[in-house]
C-alpha cells in the first residue's frame, strides 16, 4: 500500500494510517508527526488535528513548521477542557489530517462520544487521518493487559476500528531502552519517574505488552498476506511464516507425530502446526471411542490447533486444507501397510507427496510402520477389491473346476461336481455379493450338466433328480448371496453413520471450546465439508429473501443464487454454504447440523427470555421494596420536620433556646430527607444502567474530606498522604460513595469510637480503607448487605432505606473499582474500595 499525496475525488474515502505501539513513550506521536513533516515536505496539505505532546520537548520540537487548528474549549461540571474542533478540520479540508489518541473519549457535549467518530468523520470527507493507539486500547486485549499490569484500561476501541485501517505500523521499542527514556525524563516529569518504573513501566510488564503488540499486528499482517493471495487468485502457498499440517489417523503413531510436528514448529519464529483428522463417510477411518478426543487435548496442549474434515479422498483432503491454511510443511507417517501390499497399492504418503507440488512433505517413521498392521475394513463390507476377487473367481472358477474334475477321474461323478460347485458359489457368494454368484451358480450349472450329467457333452438332461440338483445349486447360490449383500449394505450404513456421529462430535465439540455456540458450529461444518462458507439464514414464508442469522468465516453466500448448496431446517430456517455441492449423505449431515443449531438458537432464546423475565422480576422486588420504603421511611423525617415547623408557628412564646433546638432539628431531618432522596435517584439510575464515569485526574486528598463532611470532625480519622498518585475518576460519584460508606460506618462504630478512613499506594491500585469497631457482620452475610434495600436488621426502622453500601458499589464499579468488606481485627467491620490507576501516570 502506498500513501495518497493526491486531493481524493469526490465522494472518495479517506486512508486510515495508524500508529501503534506497546505502551506510552514507545515514539507513536513522534512518527505521526515525522510522518506528517515528511509529506509536508512532498507538498502535501497537512495540519495537526490534535497531538497532546505530553510535555515532552523533543515531540513539541516536531509541531514547528506544521499547521495546527485551534481547539475548542468545552465545560464540564465547572471545568474548562479541549477538544479537536472537528468542524474547523472540517471546514479547513486539507489532504492529510494528524490526529492523536485514536481511543480517547471526549468531553461530554462533543458531537461524537469518542475521538474514533471524529476520524471516522473526517475519512467520510475524504480526509486521509494519521493517528495513534496503544495496544491495552483494544477491546480483545484489555482483559489480558488487566492480567498482566494490574490496571483495567477503562477507554477501549473495538478491534475492527484498527483492523479496517489502509495501514497499520508498529512502532516498537526494546523495553530496556523505553526505561532508559523514562529514567532520562523523556516520558514523565522527575517525581512519577520512581513511581512509574516500580510498577507499570517494570521489565516484565514491558516484555508481555510488547509480545502483545508483536503477535497482534502479525495477525494482521497474515489478514492482508490472505487477502493478497485471494485477490491475485494465488493457490500456491507462501512460506511467510513456518506453518506444518501434520495429518493424524487416530492410532497408536498419532502422539508420535504430533509431538515431532510441534518441536518442528518451535525451532521457528512464530511457528505453528495444524493437526487434521480426515472423516471418510465410509466408516473406514474409524477409531475407538475417546482416541480422538485424547489427541485433540494434546495437539492444544502443546499449541496446535485440531482440525477435523469429511472426504473419502484422504490424500486430497490433505493437501487442499494445506493449501487452504498457506502451510508450507506437511508431515505423515510411513504407512504400516506392508512391503508387499505397499508395492502394489501406494499408501496416503506417497499419494501426498506426488500432489503437494511447492509444498515440502515429511514422512515421519514410527513403532507401526511397515508393520502390516493397517486398519482392516470391517468384515462384510464389499471393497473394491473384495468385488473384483469374486468376480475373477465367477468366471475362472467353474472352468478350473470343470477341467479338474474331468482330468481326476474319480472326482467326475455328477454330486461330487455339484458340490463342489456349490462349495464354489458359496465362497464367491462370501467374496463379492450377488452378482459374482449368480454367474457362478450360472456357470456352474452349465457345465455341470454339459460335462458331467448324462448324456454328457449334450444339453439334454434325462433325469429328473440332475434338474432339481441344478436348481438346488442356483437357490442356495442366489440365497447365500442375498444374506452377503444384505451384511453388505448394513455394515457399510453402519460405516456412514459413524463417521457422520463423529463428525457431529467434532462439529459439537466446537460449542464447548467456544464463547459464541452458533457461529463456532457453522465455523466447524466449513471446515469439515471443505465449503468456502457457510450462512444460516432465515426465510419468510413464500420469499426468497435471506435474513442472515449467523456466518462462518470465507465467503458465505449472502444471497440465494450465491449458494452452491442449500439445506433446509424447517420452515424458515435454511443453511447455505458457497464452494461445493452435497453428497446425499452429505446432505443428511448438514440436516443432522442444522437441528442442532436450531435447538441452540432455540436454547438461546429461552435464555434471553428467562433474563428478561429475571431482570423484569428483579426491578418488581425493587419497586415493591421502594414503596414499602418511601411509605414509612420517607413519611418519618418529614412526620419531624413538619412538627417542628408547626410548633415554630403556633407556639409565639417559644424561647430562643427552644427555637434554636427546633430549627436544628428540622435542619437534622432535613438532610436525613434528602440523603435518602439522593440513595433513592442514585439506585435508580444504577439500576438502569445510565451511571456514566466522567473520568478526570482526582487528587485523593481532597475528595475523602469533602466525603466526610456530613459526619462530625470527631467523629472521623482521616490518613490519606498528599503524595498519592493522581486518580481518573468521577471525582462527584466517588465523593458519593465514599460519604455512604463513611455515614454507614459511623452510624455502626462503638461508641466511643472514631472510624478511620486509610489510603494506600498498592502497586496498580489505590486502596481506600474506611474501619468501623461496631458489632461487624458475618460473613455469610457480607454479599448480602450490598443489596438494595438491605438493613440485615442491625438499623432501628426510619435510619434509612438500606440503600447505601448498594448505591456506593455501583459508584465504585462505575469507576472502574472494587468495593468488598472485610473483619475489622479486634472486631468491626472494614470496607475496601481499590481503584485502578492510570496507565498514563501510574
Amino acid at each position: 500500500m502506498t500513501d495518497r499525496d493526491e486531493p481524493d475525488a469526490a465522494g472518495q474515502r479517506g486512508r486510515l494510517r495508524v500508529y501503534l505501539g506497546a505502551s506510552a513513550g514507545v515514539g507513536k506521536t513522534y512518527a505521526m508527526l515525522d510522518e506528517g513533516r515528511r509529506r509536508l515536505g512532498r507538498g502535501v496539505d497537512v495540519v495537526v488535528g490534535l497531538v497532546e505532546t505530553h510535555g515532552r520537548a523533543h515531540t513539541a520540537a516536531l509541531l514547528d513548521g506544521l499547521e495546527v487548528v485551534p481547539r475548542r474549549e468545552l465545560g464540564h461540571r465547572g471545568a474548562e477542557f479541549t477538544e479537536m474542533d472537528l468542524d474547523a478540520v472540517l471546514a479547513r479540508a486539507p489532504q492529510v489530517a494528524l490526529v492523536d489518541e485514536l481511543a480517547h473519549t471526549n468531553v461530554p457535549g462533543s458531537r461524537n462520544a469518542k475521538r474514533c467518530g471524529d476520524i471516522e468523520e473526517l475519512l467520510a470527507a475524504g480526509i486521509d487521518v494519521v493517528t495513534t493507539v496503544n495496544i491495552q486500547h483494544l477491546e480483545s486485549l484489555n482483559d489480558v493487559v488487566a492480567s498482566i499490569t494490574g490496571v483495567r484500561q477503562q477507554e477501549t476501541i473495538p478491534d475492527e476500528i484498527v483492523r479496517r485501517a489502509d495501514q497499520i505500523e508498529l512502532v516498537d521499542m526494546s523495553p530496556e531502552s523505553l526505561r532508559r527514556r523514562l529514567a532520562h525524563g523523556n516520558v514523565y516529569p522527575a517525581e512519577k519517574i520512581d513511581a512509574a518504573m516500580s510498577n507499570y513501566f517494570r521489565l516484565g510488564n514491558l516484555t508481555a505488552l510488547r509480545e502483545l503488540a508483536l503477535l497482534w499486528t502479525a495477525d494482521r499482517v497474515d489478514e492482508a498476506l490472505e487477502a493478497y493471495r485471494k485477490d491475485h487468485d494465488i493457490a500456491e502457498p507462501w512460506a511467510a511464516r513456518e506453518r506444518l499440517v501434520v495429518a493424524v489417523t487416530g492410532g497408536t503413531e498419532t502422539e508420535t507425530l504430533v509431538r515431532r510436528a510441534a518441536r518442528i514448529a518451535q525451532r521457528g519464529s512464530r511457528g505453528e502446526f495444524l493437526a487434521i483428522h480426515v472423516l471418510r463417510s465410509d466408516g473406514l477411518t474409524g477409531v475407538a471411542p475417546g482416541s480422538l478426543g485424547r489427541h485433540r487435548t494434546l495437539v492444544e496442549s502443546l499449541g496446535g490447533s485440531w482440525h477435523t474434515v469429511l472426504s473419502d479422498d484422504v490424500p486430497g483432503a490433505v493437501l487442499d486444507f494445506a493449501r487452504s491454511v498457506n502451510a508450507n510443511q506437511i508431515l505423515l507417517g510411513v504407512t504400516r501397510r506392508g512391503r508387499v501390499a505397499g508395492a502394489v497399492a501406494p499408501g496416503v504418503a506417497a499419494r501426498v507427496v506426488e500432489g503437494s507440488g511447492e509444498i515440502d512433505v515429511l514422512v515421519v517413521t514410527h513403532e507401526r510402520a511397515r508393520t502390516g498392521s493397517r486398519r482392516r475394513p470391517p468384515r462384510g463390507l464389499l471393497t473394491r477389491r473384495r468385488t473384483l476377487l469374486a468376480w475373477t473367481m465367477a468366471l475362472a472358477g467353474p472352468p478350473l473346476l470343470s477341467w479338474i474334475g474331468t482330468s481326476m477321474g474319480e472326482l467326475d461323478s455328477f454330486p461330487t461336481v455339484l458340490m463342489l460347485f456349490l462349495t464354489l458359489t458359496v465362497g464367491v457368494a462370501l467374496v463379492g455379493g450377488l452378482r459374482p454368484a449368480l454367474l457362478s451358480a450360472v456357470l456352474g450349472g452349465l457345465l455341470s450338466n454339459f460335462l458331467f450329467a448324462p448324456p454328457v457333452r449334450t444339453w439334454t438332461i434325462d433325469e429328473p433328480q440332475h434338474a432339481l440338483a441344478i436348481g438346488i445349486l442356483l437357490a442356495v447360490a442366489v440365497s447365500v448371496s442375498a444374506v452377503v449383500d444384505l451384511a453388505a449394505r448394513r455394515t457399510l450404513e453402519a460405516g456412514r453413520a459413524r463417521a457422520e456421529a463423529d463428525a457431529l462430535t467434532s462439529v459439537a465439540g466446537a460449542v464447548v471450546r467456544a464463547r459464541d455456540a452458533v457461529p463456532a458450529v457453522l465455523e466447524q461444518l466449513r471446515e469439515t465439508l471443505g465449503a468456502r462458507g457457510v450462512a444460516l439464514v432465515r426465510t419468510g414464508a413464500g420469499s426468497t429473501r435471506w435474513q442472515i442469522l449467523e456466518r462462518s468465516s470465507g465467503e458465505p453466500p449472502g444471497a440465494p443464487d450465491q449458494a452452491s448448496a442449500t439445506v433446509q431446517i424447517d420452515d424458515g430456517l435454511t443453511l447455505g454454504l458457497s464452494g461445493r455441492t452435497l453428497s446425499a449423505g452429505q446432505v443428511r449431515f448438514v440436516g443432522a447440523v442444522g437441528q442442532y443449531l436450531s435447538s441452540l438458537l432455540e436454547r438461546e432464546e429461552l435464555r434471553s427470555q428467562a433474563r428478561a423475565a429475571r431482570a423484569e422480576s428483579e426491578r418488581g422486588a425493587i419497586r415493591t421494596a421502594l414503596l414499602a420504603a418511601v411509605s414509612h421511611d420517607l413519611r418519618t423525617p418529614l412526620t419531624s420536620i413538619k412538627a417542628g415547623i408547626t410548633a415554630l408557628r403556633s407556639s409565639p412564646q417559644i424561647t430562643p433556646q427552644d427555637r434554636r433546638i427546633l430549627l436544628a432539628d428540622v435542619e437534622d431531618e432535613t438532610d436525613r430527607l434528602q440523603s435518602l432522596i439522593d440513595n433513592l435517584l442514585d439506585m435508580s439510575r444504577i439500576d438502569a444502567g445510565v451511571v456514566t464515569a466522567h473520568l478526570d485526574p482526582v487528587a485523593l486528598d481532597e475528595v475523602v474530606p469533602l466525603a466526610a463532611r456530613a459526619v462530625p470532625t470527631s467523629a472521623v480519622e482521616i490518613d490519606v498522604p498528599e503524595d498519592l498518585p493522581l486518580l481518573r475518576a468521577d471525582a462527584g460519584l466517588l465523593e458519593r460513595a465514599l460519604a455512604n460508606l463513611i455515614e454507614n460506618a459511623v452510624r455502626h462504630t462503638a461508641p466511643g469510637t472514631r472510624v478511620r478512613v486509610v489510603a494506600e499506594h498498592a502497586g496498580p491500585s489505590l486502596m481506600i480503607r474506611v474501619v468501623d469497631r461496631g458489632p461487624g457482620v458475618p460473613d455469610e452475610k457480607k454479599d448480602q448487605m450490598f443489596a438494595a434495600f438491605q438493613r440485615l436488621g442491625d438499623v432501628p426502622r426510619g435510619q434509612g432505606l438500606g440503600l447505601g453500601l448498594a448505591v456506593a458499589r455501583g459508584f465504585i464499579e462505575a469507576n472502574g473499582g472494587t468495593l468488598e468488606a472485610e473483619d475489622t481485627p479486634g472486631g468491626g467491620l472494614t470496607m475496601i474500595a481499590t481503584l485502578p490507576l492510570p496507565a498514563e501516570a501510574p
